[in-house]
């Protein structure tokens, strides 16, 4: 467990508390890994591309054995305009048991918005080399404390929804 999931965890917690006792419709998004346009200067293909240009090495966890679910901001965008009017309903007989985020005794609904193919970080890299046309320098150091091997979004609730299906492979985006 990383403070970072614990955090959205808790989000979630205070969405569907909120929701279970005043009855207000919440919609939650978890959005897998996202890049394109515009992303954030922190993420890997904005880190890596920098480093790459300037000559510096990458750091590279658990030496390259982990895989993330890369979402490109089209996709999230369509995923998010799609379901921006569905507004949940309470479902009177969902039990604990059932256990899908996908519906709730409350009008709350949790989605998850990847690409449902996660892709090997050491593919990440030689797709981003191929790209500049250059090799990284690589540093292979072990996994950071809280970090987890692999990100995969399960899609299947947003698609049965709205019908949403990611369009953007790595290489394309």
């Amino acid at each position: 467990v990383s403070l970072y999931a614990a955090t959205k965890k808790a989000n979630e917690l205070m969405a569907h508390t909120y929701s279970h006792l005043y009855g207000i419709p919440t919609t939650g998004l978890r959005f897998f890994t996202v890049y394109g346009p515009w992303g954030r200067p922190d993420m890997a293909l904005f880190k890596f591309t920098k480093a790459m240009l300037e000559g510096k090495s990458i750091d590279v966890y658990n030496y390259g054995k982990m895989k993330r679910d890369f979402t490109y901001i089209d996709d999230i965008v369509e995923a998010v305009v799609r379901v921006q009017d569905v507004i949940p309903q309470a479902n009177a007989d969902w039990t604990v048991e059932s256990g899908s985020p996908a519906t709730s005794s409350a009008p709350y609904r949790v989605y998850n918005i990847g690409n449902s193919s996660p892709v090997e970080l050491m593919d990440y890299i030689t797709a981003l080399e191929e790209a500049l046309g250059m090799e990284a320098q690589k540093n292979m150091m072990p996994i950071q404390p809280g970090d987890v091997l692999d990100t995969s979004a399960d899609t299947q609730p947003l698609y049965d929804l709205v019908g949403f299906k990611p369009q953007t492979s790595v290489k394309e985006g």
